[in-house]
């Protein structure tokens, strides 16, 4: 079936009061123990999350970065950047599986910055450390502390969340509604939780039920948007 990408506006914060935890309870509670600055064993310090696009990866580390204490860092930023300052407990390191061979320097050297004057650094990637090309001096720092695979919803938790998000909201949902959702749009939960809220909002201007034709219509009208803003 064809997947389509449309751009939602007005995405929510991430945070991790909205990340469907799923199989990752564990991993959502040593973050949260890290998100209020708990004191943690050196095995805590550094922990590594990876796992397939979509999953959430992103979602955890932008939510924990709401103080001026944490950096986000990533393939994208300045080698000073990468460099220990005292003003900062937690290190946060997407996509380190892209780093660059000059950042892949500058991470190893923050790993031993943050191991010797103190801090925590958490780092995702697409892989396990032993599988990531990378450094080999760099993998081994990844693996330095806990690891962590984040997994994705099955498609039946994505219902129940959802299910529940739009009961949270006062709006009822037709049967087959969630099931044609996810299989004809993005299947990440952000990008479903923004078309939900979407939903709602066409359904309160059309003051109509949110049934399958509804979400039809609404796919369809975004996607003739989407097709004209291509045209020449």
């Amino acid at each position: 079936m064809r997947q389509m990408l449309l751009d939602l506006p007005g995405e929510k914060p991430q945070n991790l009061d909205n990340f469907e935890p799923g199989r990752n309870t564990e991993l959502l509670a040593l973050l949260s123990q890290h998100a209020y600055g708990d004191k943690l064993p050196l095995s805590a310090r550094f922990v590594y999350c990876w796992g397939e696009a979509g999953a959430g990866k992103s979602h955890l580390l932008h939510a924990l970065n709401t103080t001026a204490s944490t950096r986000l860092i990533g393939p994208t930023s300045p080698p000073a950047d990468f460099i220990h300052a005292p003003d900062i407990g937690l290190y946060l390191l997407d996509d380190c599986d892209r780093l660059s061979d000059d950042l892949q320097i500058a991470a190893f050297g923050l790993f031993n910055q943050i191991r010797e004057y103190g801090g925590a650094l958490i780092s995702s990637g697409a892989l396990p450390p032993a599988r990531l090309d990378l450094r080999e001096d760099l993998r081994t720092r990844l693996g330095w502390g806990l690891i962590y695979e984040v997994h994705g919803l099955t498609d039946d938790e994505k219902i129940a969340a959802l299910t529940l998000a739009a009961r949270t909201r006062g709006f009822t949902l037709a049967t087959g509604v969630l099931p044609y959702l996810i299989t004809h749009f993005r299947r990440d939960m952000r990008s479903l939780s923004a078309m939900l809220d979407e939903l709602d909002q066409y359904s309160l201007e059309t003051k109509r039920p949110v049934t399958l034709p509804l979400l039809r219509e609404l796919l369809q009208r975004e996607l003739r948007e989407q097709e004209s803003t291509l045209s020449p």
